[in-house]
């Protein structure tokens, strides 16, 4: 855990709920409350073609991952259950079919499947998603973006994209 994670974790335990089983986000910001465990992945390695480059395009390319998952305070840590927390192997296997799958072309949006993956599929609340395509050029060591996702920001740009498409529902050219 770097420093600025270890701030982050600070201020979701300064929150202070004391029912950390259910942390929520405030409406007016959007801000998660409740004590919060981050259960991490560094240095995932996996091979995709991504790039918007001709010559990327038609090529398997390295790619380089760190997540950091925030979940409520994870059950597991009591129960010792696998089932109470973040599947490793299970996160790993996804991020692989993922990478042979995902058919965009920049490392954005390649950043945004993961983190939807991540809170969609894996029931995280918080998501930080570092990705990197390591050596794309000589002078330097590599490239990338870094997102962060909320569970509600997910939730809000579902409902922007249903508001959205029905706008001409039921109207009828001319």
């Amino acid at each position: 855990m770097d420093r600025i994670d270890a701030v982050r974790l600070a201020s979701f335990s300064a929150a202070g709920a004391p029912d950390a089983t259910a942390p929520s986000a405030s409406p007016s910001t959007g801000t998660l409350s409740g004590r919060m465990d981050i259960v991490f992945i560094e240095n995932f390695i996996g091979q995709t073609i991504i790039g918007i480059d001709s010559s990327e395009q038609h090529v398997l390319q390295p790619v380089r991952m760190d997540l950091a998952i925030g979940v409520p305070a994870i059950r597991a840590c009591t129960t010792d259950r696998i089932e109470d927390t973040i599947n490793y192997a299970a996160v790993r296997g996804a991020l692989h079919a993922l990478l042979a799958s995902h058919g965009v072309r920049l490392l954005e949006a390649l950043a945004e499947a993961v983190a939807r993956l991540l809170i969609n599929d894996f029931g995280a609340h918080w998501v930080r998603v570092t990705l990197a395509k390591p050596a794309k050029f000589d002078d330097v060591t590599a490239v990338g973006v870094q997102i962060e996702r909320q569970r509600c920001d997910m939730r809000q740009a579902a409902t922007g994209l249903v508001g959205y498409a029905s706008l001409g529902a039921g109207l009828i050219p001319n």
